[in-house]
């Protein structure tokens, strides 16, 4: 019998990329557009995310523009930034507005790396979820007789080698942001 590990497979890759796109919004010493672009706005009777109203570019390694496509909503987005809990200075400029990142102190640099660690926390934790789920269906298997013992064994070994690339890859992605944090 052949087990389709399908699910679990779409369960880590959904887990690295949830994990992935949590710390993108992790401030480092370099300015990232994924910094910005969840910060809700009201525009237009609703709370939308930043990327969904205006354009956001790179200006130089500590700078953020954002320009707005709609012109209006130059000051709803500048209060935005400013309420969004990340320290960040937004200075409206004709049509577009500069978003300068200080330099990360010490202290800030701690606080990011606790943060990281617990997300990464989070992301094992779903993955070793997804993991047990599939363990539960193959020994209920087993247990039905609709595998033998010595497959639900073959079986475990393939659905920990998954879960171990699956870990490997966001301990991949935690390294890296985590000399991104230490710049």
């Amino acid at each position: 019998m052949v087990y389709d590990f399908k699910k679990l497979e779409e369960k880590v890759g959904g887990g690295v990329r949830h994990f992935e796109s949590e710390i993108a919004s992790l401030r480092t010493g370099r300015a990232n557009p994924a910094l910005l672009e969840e910060i809700k706005i009201d525009a237009y009777d609703t709370s939308n995310p930043l990327k969904n109203v205006a354009a956001i570019n790179v200006e130089d390694a500590r700078t953020l523009t954002v320009q707005p496509w709609d012109k209006s909503l130059m000051e709803a987005i500048e209060k935005g930034i400013r309420a969004s809990n990340l320290g960040l200075n937004a200075v409206v400029s004709k049509d577009l507005i500069r978003v300068t990142l200080p330099q990360l102190t010490e202290e800030r640099r701690g606080q990011l790396m606790k943060l990281l660690k617990e997300k990464l926390e989070e992301a094992r934790v779903n993955i070793r979820k997804a993991r047990d789920e599939v363990w539960k269906e193959i020994q209920d298997k087993e247990r039905a007789k609709e595998i033998s013992e010595d497959e639900k064994f073959r079986l475990k070994e393939q659905m920990e080698e998954k879960i171990k690339k699956g870990i490997e890859k966001l301990d991949e992605i935690f390294a890296k942001k985590e000399r991104e944090i230490k710049e």
